[in-house]
């Protein structure tokens, strides 16, 4: 293994373990720690950012450059991401199994869709 992917995979751990339990603080009114939450996961966000920049300058990599399809990409999956937990959200919670069934599909079906928007079709 690599030195830069073994750092990348012990950061990546560290910020997805920290951005998950500051989540789980923040939402769970049952722990009553939505500040600590608040902190901690936007902790782990940032702590994932920076690994995305330490990897890429131990790679020797360029920076990103924002072009169009960049943008594009980033939107789709975001919007992809929200539908699915909304999906997830309207089974779990609120009890909605089939609509909710249907707008998790949509919101993996967008993911998907990142596939050909990315590396394009051949």
């Amino acid at each position: 293994m690599k030195k830069s992917s073994f750092v990348a995979l012990v950061l990546g751990t560290v910020s997805g373990v920290l951005f998950a339990l500051g989540m789980c603080m923040a939402l769970l009114p049952e722990w009553n720690m939505f500040t600590q939450g608040v902190v901690f996961g936007s902790v782990g966000a940032l702590l994932g950012l920076i690994t995305v920049f330490v990897w890429r300058k131990m790679e020797r990599k360029p920076s990103i450059k924002l072009s169009g399809k960049n943008i594009v990409a980033i939107i789709v999956g975001v919007v992809g991401a929200l539908v699915l937990g909304v999906g997830m959200c309207l089974c779990l919670v609120w009890e909605s199994f089939v609509v909710g069934t249907l707008v998790g599909l949509c919101g993996i079906v967008m993911l998907l869709s990142l596939i050909p928007i990315i590396k394009g079709l051949k």
